[in-house]
């Protein structure tokens, strides 16, 4: 029997799905597949509609080697494993003459721990553990979360939060779970051999696609003792997620509160003086952080550096004391000893961290008005972390809706430790020993032109840091009421989104208007979607979050362009280096970091081929400033207008036929 062709198996796949083969999908599974044969390296932006998740899954699976997908958010891992993977497989079976396995697998955290569920949480305060269902009030919220968890653990074949409908409370879990470092390892704990962590690690070894999200997989890359089964094949989808998602991991933080229940935890496992050693520096600590202000520490003052050193040399006695001593009075000492050296560890890690003063890092304080103050340390970049552990062993396929800013993937190739396109490998230059990649754009099946505007509100005046823009407010309200409600407004900040509910709310009463955190997201989506009279209005998880087709999303508004906080510490500090390195900070950085917010904003608005409506930005820069070009060049192809009259006729047309379907 011949091997059946790419064409071939992808019409079965889409077949399978009920969807429709799309010229985009068909260009990006033969350019997947060319990368895969080759081991060379792809970034593919593939606009919403396009259906890339068979554009790549197809290719990865007729070739037969390991593959894992990475996603970065839980819908898109959920979509792949409930509905795309099986369809796929079943479809491409008789063709292949296989059945390729697939499996999920996230960090431990994600997974009930039976040992904690049956044995209890070891306890702070006091010695040994506590029986976190004696302890919570049945009738608590907390308590009846608890009690659900205890049943669901029964009947559950994963173990997994997600799979847990309703949720709970990030405590709640917290109660149920442990990290990889509390875990007492499936040889010592009585529960090893029912574990679901170890069972979903054991599905994976044994399949071909194995599913994850980039934290893992920045937690695989990192802490060297590899997480993932070997693969030969990466595939990161919504990979403009991924840099942010990297350095979240990469990121290190110390509070007093934080050393304070480590001291609390060793203190009853070690001898006195080790125990004193350690209250005593987290107490010089505590007095260092009450008078901390926000702000990044270019050098970290001598106060600081002694309380520091002395907390690792603390946390490293305790954790040589921790491995010495016994105490059979401590009920399941193994597990309350894991907790406290987990919890020390940690100390001793981020404190040696920012004492050794790597050039590579920021540090920097900040304050939290319900949590107090914290010292933070992340690295100034992750690009060449990602260029030394995701691109040496395998092919990588890098896949979004937005990967190519101001026109090329260049900006976000950087970012990714990648040399510009078509540079790498040259003879003579540093772009020798970089991977070669190469970036392909495979459109949408959307015709952006016709089905929406970019519209740039000119007329207003720029907006300052300070002060409310009564300007902005006004034209929001016109262009609510000009589209019949039906607006998504994504916001700089959480302070804007509310005064602009605040004042819309008493403003036009008839327009009900909903407000990120006064609900759940989805609860929020889906009200959003049910009534095309209502506005949703949020910041940062809005701009990428919703996915909501039809005539309830006609309006996308933008208050102002994205760029970071200009007292960011990160942000900043990495703008400055690449200034002292003789490139434009600005651009590389704050203009990057917008360009991709803004792209991702603005496909909130067409998600079918049906959909019409307008994108608004009320911001002048995005017409007037230099960077504007480059900012509107990353963005869908809309027919571009600054005429305010234009857009409220075409808002008012576009409400009127809404209305007519829907009669």
């Amino acid at each position: 029997m011949t091997k059946p062709s790419l064409p071939e198996l992808l019409h079965a796949a889409v077949a399978a799905v009920g969807g429709t083969e799309r010229p985009g999908q068909v260009t990006m599974a033969e350019s997947v597949a060319e990368a895969i044969d080759d081991g060379s390296h792809l970034l593919v932006q593939a606009g919403t509609g396009t259906g890339k998740s068979l554009g790549y899954l197809v290719p990865a699976l007729a070739h037969g080697e390991r593959v894992v997908v990475a996603t970065a958010t839980l819908a898109l891992q959920r979509q792949l494993v409930e509905r795309d993977l099986p369809r796929t497989v079943d479809a491409l079976h008789p063709l292949l003459r296989r059945r390729p396995e697939f499996a999920m697998l996230k960090g431990r955290s994600n997974y009930l721990c039976l040992h904690r569920l049956h044995e209890g949480a070891p306890q702070d305060e006091e010695e040994g553990l506590f029986d976190q269902f004696e302890a919570a009030a049945p009738t608590s919220k907390l308590g009846q979360d608890l009690l659900r968890m205890r049943d669901w653990a029964d009947e559950t074949e994963t173990g997994d939060r997600d799979d847990l409908t309703p949720g709970v409370s990030d405590r709640a879990w917290s109660q149920v779970t442990v990290s990889s470092r509390e875990c007492l390892g499936a040889t010592k704990c009585a529960y090893g051999a029912e574990c679901f962590a170890e069972q979903a690690r054991e599905r994976a070894k044994l399949a071909e696609v194995i599913v994850t999200n980039h934290a893992l997989l920045a937690i695989d890359a990192i802490e060297g003792a590899p997480v993932l089964p070997q693969h030969e094949v990466l595939i990161v989808d919504e990979a403009h997620e991924l840099v942010s998602r990297v350095t979240g991991v990469a990121t290190g933080e110390l509070t007093p509160g934080q050393v304070n229940r480590a001291v609390r935890r060793a203190a009853k496992l070690v001898n006195e003086k080790a125990a004193d050693q350690l209250q005593t520096a987290a107490e010089t600590f505590e007095r260092l952080m009450e008078l901390a202000l926000p702000g990044r520490l270019e050098e970290i003052p001598e106060d600081l550096g002694y309380a520091l050193m002395a907390l690792r040399d603390a946390a490293r006695t305790v954790i040589s004391a921790l491995g010495s001593t016994r105490d059979k009075s401590v009920q399941d000492e193994d597990a309350v000893r894991k907790q406290a050296l987990a919890s020390v560890e940690t100390i001793h890690d981020v404190a040696e961290r920012i004492s050794n003063g790597s050039e590579w890092d920021v540090v920097w304080y900040e304050r939290h008005d319900r949590f107090g103050a914290s010292l933070r340390v992340a690295p100034m970049s992750v690009s060449g972390l990602l260029r030394e552990k995701l691109f040496a062993d395998r092919s990588v396929v890098l896949t979004s809706a937005t990967l190519k800013l101001g026109g090329d993937f260049n900006g976000v190739g950087a970012s990714l430790g990648l040399a510009p396109e078509g540079t790498a490998g040259t003879e003579g230059s540093e772009a020798e020993a970089l991977p070669v990649w190469k970036g392909i754009d495979v459109g949408s099946p959307f015709d952006y032109g016709k089905q929406g505007i970019l519209y740039v509100a000119k007329h207003l005046a720029r907006p300052s840091r300070e002060g409310t823009r009564s300007d902005m407010l006004d034209e929001l309200t016109e262009l609510i009421e000009a589209s019949g409600g039906r607006t998504l407004g994504l916001f700089s900040s959480m302070r804007a989104a509310q005064s602009a509910a605040e004042e819309l709310r008493s403003r036009i009463p008839e327009f009900p208007i909903l407000l990120q955190g006064e609900e759940t997201l989805g609860e929020l989506i889906k009200a959003f979607a049910a009534d095309p009279k209502t506005c949703l209005f949020g910041t940062l998880s809005l701009w990428q979050g919703v996915d909501v087709p039809g005539a309830s999303c006609q309006l996308v508004v933008m208050d102002k362009i994205p760029f970071p906080r200009p007292d960011d510490p990160l942000m900043s500090a990495r703008q400055k280096a690449v200034e002292e390195a003789g490139g434009n900070g600005f651009m590389a950085v704050a203009a990057t970091h917008a360009a991709l917010l803004m792209a991702q904003g603005a496909g909130r608005l067409v998600r079918a081929s049906g959909d019409r409506g307008v994108v608004a930005v009320l911001d002048p820069r995005l017409a007037t400033a230099r960077y504007g070009s480059y900012l509107k060049a990353s963005l869908p192809d809309f027919w571009y207008t600054t005429d305010r009259n234009q857009v409220r006729r075409s808002l008012a047309a576009i409400d009127t036929a809404a209305k007519a379907e829907d009669q």
